[in-house]
């Protein structure tokens, strides 16, 4: 436990050693930092996939496309390019274009994760 005693006519010195006896401690060495991730960016990418869900049905209707990765990488090429071209915002519903090349290649990734397992 740690205890802070205020007086108004002294001054403590409180050392690092005292510091580190205060402080909480959480093992966090070697697990992945999700914290990392920028906030604003990954947002815009969940807007994205809850855009899908209200266009295409709920669920992971992606998984289900057929000829999946050719299509999914047309895809992700197509908002690469349109963001390239200079179309930051996708013309059909105003979210960031890298968002949907983003969300291409996650499922991509995902497909390639859960059948290499």
């Amino acid at each position: 436990d740690c205890y802070r005693i205020q007086s108004e006519d002294h001054y403590y010195t409180v050392t690092e050693s005292d510091i580190d006896i205060c402080q909480g401690k959480k093992a966090d060495a070697g697990k992945l930092r999700y914290d990392l991730l920028p906030v604003r960016a990954l947002e815009e990418v969940v807007k994205v996939l809850t855009a899908g869900v209200e266009k295409y049905g709920e669920g992971e209707n992606w998984k289900n496309v057929p000829n999946f990765k050719r299509r999914y990488i047309a895809a992700g090429m197509r908002h690469g390019e349109s963001y390239r071209g200079g179309e930051i915002f996708d013309k059909d519903d105003g979210l960031h274009a890298l968002a949907h090349r983003i969300c291409d290649d996650l499922f991509l990734i995902e497909k390639d994760l859960v059948k290499n397992k």
